[in-house]
């Protein structure tokens, strides 16, 4: 089919005009230079789900996470049931498409395929165009997949139309800004505030006693603890061992962290709002790649300061303050995959919170000797306490195998272990394996150093737990599968009674709130006689987040129809919670700036009704084509992505048609 682009001098811009954007998020960002599209396809190709006569490989989910910038070892059951909704979404668009006869020509596949892979001065290299594709009959389907799908979208969306009147009550509330006063209340912080008595503890018990029964021995365990810490304490480290540590570090290790420039896009709990505000993240991150698949520090600061909706960065070209290090405290932080990058990639979008984020690498830091210094004396005091206490456990085993008793052997390496004796001896309550047990918590380790204990006062080996090791002695045990006393369960029971009375009193609450406040400089002291606590938001503006909260169409619309003063009168649902809020300060939008702004705005509203239409179009055939039996997902192959194993083919298969492939003949012009 590529014969086509030497006659498509002409129309060519004619198309193209309609595909561009579609294609410079789909084609671009899927086929970034540098992916191995075919690596991808053949790593599975057991059928996940079929829609019509399309089918989705396990090669397909794959690729669809590489192509939002996940790594395909992080892929499990509920990331791939993510990924494929999306994919069958996609996959009824094209069916749909096919059914009107809205296809793509050779023609039209051809022009897009030379305007996303022509050099600088118009000409297609066939060869660098078959390696950066990797997989030429995919990529040119998918090319016509996505012309199908843009038709379609056009033929569903003709009819689309706004009225002024419509466009300015949505400028209204789009700008429209409050100062709020907002009380959410939460289920957890609700239980934590309530008291039963003891008869209603007891009554409960009696009443779910069964639910508590025991079906393991339980232990009580005395252990003798060496404190790693209190040992690291009295440990010394030189400055010329420091040094001697800092010239073994490799390069990698010798960098304080990268910088970074970012884009910021914020997220909507309105479906329609997120989805524009998604395919501009994706054209962005598009645009910022280029072709090289890289951006320069300036580029890339010239599209942050234009579209960043992070104020605090954008206005320095998204440049992130201080350096991205390696954490592993929150493996979800966005940031922590750029240190995988080469300085000028970039990465994302990566929907993160409440916002989408577009990262470019930086250059790196390097880290000096006083940089690194503290960090160098803590790892290697903490290396040598580590040591020295291991060897002090292992010779208080001993000694406690020998003397049988956890005081004596206390009392003997208390000034060794630069520990009071009474510290060194601990007990934990009744416990069976899953427990959270004081000062060690849910211990896999712990509970396999205490199984072999059988009888009383048997000893246990050097145990590792928190803070240090632990040398344990079984001095109780209570047989299995009996229901245990009020007293050995008060805490569980409580607890459960708490959670099952906030439950029930978290809505009323927030009823009783909502009365209680007649305006909204009353319900801060409202909030506080109930023992809640009230929040604010300054120049708040329908869209944004609310705090740590997520607000919906329903929140929107209520904080929009309030006046100064007003509080909400009905609870709003928000996620899991339930909020009041009031407004203190109502400043309504400036008519005069949507004069000046009326035609984008126009262009921004009628994308997002569109985008809406469409959606409900698609959702509409979807549900049509699952009545008809139409859409099957497989899954014993979909339960098996992510376990480890490779998931077999047990869906039934179509015989496969030769992909359609444009010759690889390409004049210059």
């Amino acid at each position: 089919m590529l014969k086509y682009l030497s006659k498509m001098e002409r129309t060519r811009s004619l198309i193209i005009v309609g595909f561009a954007i579609l294609m410079a998020v789909s084609l671009v960002v899927f086929y970034a230079p540098g992916r191995n599209s075919s690596s991808v396809s053949s790593a599975g190709t057991a059928v996940v789900a079929s829609v019509g006569s399309d089918e989705i490989t396990v090669a397909d989910v794959t690729s669809s996470l590489i192509s939002q910038g996940g790594d395909p070892s992080m892929l499990n059951r509920q990331i791939a049931e993510l990924l494929l909704k999306r994919l069958i979404h996609d996959r009824v668009v094209v069916q749909e498409a096919r059914r009107l006869g809205l296809t793509a020509s050779d023609s039209e596949v051809a022009a897009v395929v030379r305007e996303y892979n022509k050099d600088a001065e118009g000409k297609v290299d066939i060869q660098k165009y078959k390696d950066r594709v990797g997989d030429v009959s995919r990529y040119e389907e998918r090319v016509r997949d996505s012309i199908a799908s843009d038709k379609l979208r056009a033929f569903v969306t003709a009819g689309v139309t706004l009225s002024d009147e419509e466009l300015q009550d949505r400028f209204r509330r789009q700008n429209t800004s409050f100062s709020l006063v907002y009380v959410p209340i939460v289920e957890d912080k609700l239980a934590a505030k309530i008291n039963p008595t003891e008869q209603e503890l007891k009554d409960s018990y009696e009443k779910h006693k069964t639910d508590y029964r025991i079906l393991e021995p339980q232990k009580k365990v005395r252990y003798l603890f060496i404190d790693q810490n209190k040992i690291g304490e009295k440990i010394q480290v030189s400055v010329d061992e420091l040094r001697k540590e800092y010239d073994k570090l490799t390069d990698d290790k010798k960098q304080a962290g990268v910088k970074a420039q970012q884009i910021v896009l914020r997220t909507s709990a309105n479906p329609t709002l997120d989805a524009t505000q998604k395919a501009k993240a994706d054209s962005l991150a598009a645009k910022a790649r280029g072709q090289s698949g890289t951006a320069t520090e300036e580029a890339f600061a010239e599209i942050a300061k234009g579209n960043s909706e992070d104020p605090a960065t954008a206005k320095n070209g998204g440049a992130v303050a201080g350096t991205i290090r390696k954490s592993t405290s929150n493996p979800d932080d966005p940031y922590q995959q750029l240190l995988d990058l080469s300085p000028g990639e970039i990465v994302g979008p990566i929907k993160y919170k409440n916002s989408y984020y577009i990262l470019r690498r930086g250059e790196s830091v390097p880290k000096t000797f006083e940089d690194a210094k503290v960090e160098l004396q803590v790892s290697s005091r903490n290396r040598k306490a580590y040591s020295v206490a291991a060897a002090l456990a292992q010779r208080a085993a001993e000694r406690l195998k020998a003397a049988r008793d956890v005081q004596v052997v206390a009392r003997e390496l208390a000034t060794e272990a630069n520990m009071n004796p009474t510290d060194m001896v601990r007990e934990t309550p009744y416990i069976v394996p899953g427990d959270d047990v004081p000062n060690i918590g849910s211990s896999q380790q712990f509970e396999a150093g205490i199984k072999p204990l059988e009888n009383l006062n048997d000893i246990g080996d050097v145990t590792p737990i928190k803070n240090g090791f632990a040398i344990p002695m079984l001095v109780e045990k209570k047989d299995p599968n009996r229901i245990p006393d009020f007293e050995e369960v008060k805490d569980k029971v409580l607890q459960a009674l708490r959670r099952e009375r906030a439950k029930a009193q978290v809505e009323e609450t927030a009823r009783n709130l909502a009365n209680s406040a007649g305006s909204a400089n009353e319900l801060k002291a409202a909030a506080e006689k109930l023992g809640l606590e009230a929040k604010t938001a300054d120049d708040y503006k329908t869209g944004s987040p609310l705090g740590d909260l997520e607000a919906g169409a329903a929140a929107e619309e209520a904080i929009s129809a309030l006046k100064e003063g007003e509080v909400t009168k009905t609870p709003i649902k928000m996620g899991d919670n339930w909020v009041i809020v009031g407004a203190t300060k109502r400043k309504e939008a400036d008519l005069t700036e949507f004069a000046k702004q009326r035609d984008s705005l126009l262009q921004t509203a009628l994308a997002e009704r569109r985008s809406q239409v469409f959606e409900d179009y698609i959702l509409a055939a979807q549900n049509r084509m699952e009545a008809e039996g139409r859409i099957k997902i497989y899954d014993s192959v979909l339960a098996q992505l992510g376990g480890g194993e490779e998931p077999t083919v047990t869906a039934p298969r179509r015989p496969q048609a030769p992909g359609r492939q444009i010759p690889i003949q390409i004049p210059s012009k």
